[in-house]
């Protein structure tokens, strides 16, 4: 089982505006906080944002290079993959592959893709079953 992911950003203030209201929705509470970072939690398992060092801030993020690709929460139900679809588009967030939405990970896979403030890509999905 997965304890927890740590994750840098480049504002952490973007970073808990965006990624704490949408994990409120998803059932994840706020775990911890300092000034350098925080967490949300969902029974065992959390989520920590923490801010990236300045030093390390000039190459920034890309999902296509080594490491973390994306993340991806469960959805519950095709009408509540639509909600979050709905939310994001109107917070103008920047959804992927909205001419594939939303089967763009495949038939059986109802889901929206859309980008973090460091352009991490994210997804709220379920399954379909025919």
């Amino acid at each position: 089982m997965l304890h927890h992911v740590e994750i840098y950003v480049a504002d952490l203030e973007k970073s808990r505006l965006f990624w704490s209201e949408l994990l409120e929705l998803l059932s994840y509470e706020l775990y911890q906080t300092w000034s350098g970072g925080f967490s949300y939690k969902y029974e065992d398992t959390y989520l920590v944002f923490v801010q990236t060092e300045e030093k390390f801030l000039a190459d920034g993020y890309h999902r296509k290079r080594i490491g973390l690709n994306h993340l991806a929460f469960h959805g519950g139900s095709k009408e509540r993959v639509d909600f979050f679809r709905d939310k994001l588009k109107a917070a103008g967030v920047n959804l992927l592959y909205e001419d594939r939405y939303p089967f763009a990970g495949g038939e059986n896979h109802y889901a929206v893709f859309f980008e973090d403030p460091d352009k991490m890509k994210v997804e709220i999905c379920t399954e379909v079953t025919t």
